[in-house]
């Protein structure tokens, strides 16, 4: 793409598979499973609870498989913002581009925000007397200092995800080994009557609920497609990283929800007073080895959230870089820091607006900010992201692409159906929060600042559709591997 004036520079290519990998599994696990397993419960009424896990598992490969395809052809910083511009501009020019990085900029931070918020409620099983203010107040400043540790070059932010990512295993793996030394079948697996009944509406209410909770969990496995410009033969490791990152949370996740189901009755995590519904790892730990390494294990837990909100904030700051890059944002946001490359003004908007979510989930709560931000996220980068690798692989045959879904389009079909029951239902899963009619002014809203935009810069409606194929049909996208050098430029 051409340089914006000013200098920019480029991006380089230095993160291998196992550092993707690292990211994805940071991002994805972080401290989601060890928040969300109440919620689950509560979801579904009962250790059955599980369900939502396989099912989130499901919908996460099926998406991951689009992911994986659309990273190694198109492989660019940004993510879901190119693979909607290469595949609709060719009809509605740069609108699709501009309304995900109009609804990115705010699903992403209220997806960070999550985080900040669990590390607050873990906080408070080592700081108990914590009140409301002094909660907002370090969740703030938690906000602020991931933003500081983000200000450097990205080779040294790889390097210090492989350190919390060490950490976020030891956590995971203390948790479940505690769980499994004082392990209950009986508790984890007794299901109350009727537990599971298909023909039930209360049944599939609650299994959206799940669905929304399980696939929350496992987003990030999407964070190296947004760092493609920075990744090495990403043809390779893109696809490699999205599908190991996912296979391995499955099956720490499976341990991690039946290890705690059986070590904590599950009707405890469903009461607002006690332990298990704030801090449940915390829980465990103290009902299998004590209060001491109950304490331990909890710091650890902390150091995964930062891990978690830490990556996930240092792939997202990248999309609105692209869009400015590409004339489809404000041109501000295309400036890289002069000396450690890294988008400045990106970073610091989703900072502010992580912020802000956490203030809004402290002041409501967790579930509603997961259905807000899923259901905006549906709307434009889920759905249409489904959409555009049917589209780009009837427009662009010749698009060279490293990888190929396994059995496409089944996983399409697969991804679709699970987008639309996590939509179709948010409104019945948050209720009285309305997330849909909210996902559908924050769209509505980007649809009047798109043609404003498109207006002032004489683009598509107001202008004629300007073609772009950045990345060429035939050859390959990146050099073989045995000619790639180790910091390639972009």
């Amino acid at each position: 793409m051409p340089e914006l004036p000013g200098g920019r520079g480029e991006f380089v290519r230095r993160i291998g598979l196992f550092q993707a990998t690292a990211l994805n599994m940071s991002q994805m696990c972080g401290i989601g499973p060890f928040v969300t397993i109440p919620l689950m419960v509560a979801a579904f009424g009962g250790p059955q609870a599980v369900i939502g896990f396989l099912a989130g598992a499901v919908l996460a490969l099926a998406d991951g498989l689009i992911w994986a395809e659309l990273g190694a052809a198109l492989p660019g910083a940004g993510g879901s913002y190119l693979y909607l511009r290469e595949a609709f501009q060719y009809r509605t020019g740069k609108l699709m581009p501009f309304l995900f990085v109009w609804t990115a900029m705010l699903f992403i931070p209220l997806g960070m925000s999550t985080g900040v918020i669990g590390f607050v409620q873990y906080l408070g099983y080592l700081w108990p007397d914590m009140s409301r203010g002094a909660g907002d107040a370090v969740g703030l400043a938690v906000t602020a200092g991931i933003v500081v540790l983000l200000w450097r070059r990205v080779e040294g932010i790889a390097k210090l995800t492989v350190v919390l990512w060490t950490v976020m295993i030891a956590s995971v793996v203390l948790v479940i080994t505690a769980a499994f030394t004082h392990f209950s079948p009986e508790r984890a697996f007794t299901y109350p009557a009727h537990a599971v009944e298909p023909t039930s509406a209360h049944f599939w209410t609650g299994f959206a609920a799940g669905l929304t909770i399980g696939i929350y969990d496992y987003l990030g496995y999407n964070t190296v497609a947004y760092m493609g410009a920075e990744i090495r033969r990403p043809g390779r490791t893109i696809p490699r990283a999205v599908l190991l990152s996912i296979l391995g949370i499955m099956a720490i996740y499976l341990l991690l929800q039946i290890g705690t189901l059986g070590v904590v009755d599950w009707r405890e995590m469903l009461d607002p007073n006690s332990v298990a519904s704030s801090s449940v790892a915390s829980a465990v730990l103290e009902k299998a080895w004590g209060r001491g390494p109950a304490d331990a294990v909890t710091v650890l837990v902390l150091v995964t959230a930062v891990a978690s909100v830490l990556t996930g904030l240092l792939g997202g700051s990248r999309i609105p870089y692209n869009a400015a890059r590409d004339r489809v944002f404000f041109r501000a946001y295309g400036t890289l820091h002069p000396r450690h490359r890294f988008p400045v003004l990106g970073l610091l908007t989703m900072g502010v607006l992580m912020a802000a979510g956490f203030l809004l989930g402290r002041h409501t709560d967790l579930a509603t900010v997961i259905q807000l931000l899923t259901a905006v996220m549906v709307l434009v980068q889920a759905l249409a992201q489904v959409a555009a690798v049917t589209v780009l692989r009837r427009r662009r045959p010749g698009l060279h692409r490293p990888y190929r879904m396994w059995l496409y389009p089944l996983p399409s079909l697969v991804a679709l159906t699970g987008w639309l029951v996590i939509y179709g239902f948010a409104d019945r899963a948050a209720p009285g929060r309305h997330p849909i009619a909210w996902s559908l002014a924050w769209v509505a809203g980007g649809l009047v600042a798109f043609g404003l935009w498109a207006r002032h810069e004489r683009e598509w409606p107001f202008g004629p559709r300007r073609i772009s194929e950045a990345y060429p049909d035939g050859g390959p996208a990146e050099p073989p591997p045995e000619t790639a050098p180790e910091a390639e430029p972009v």
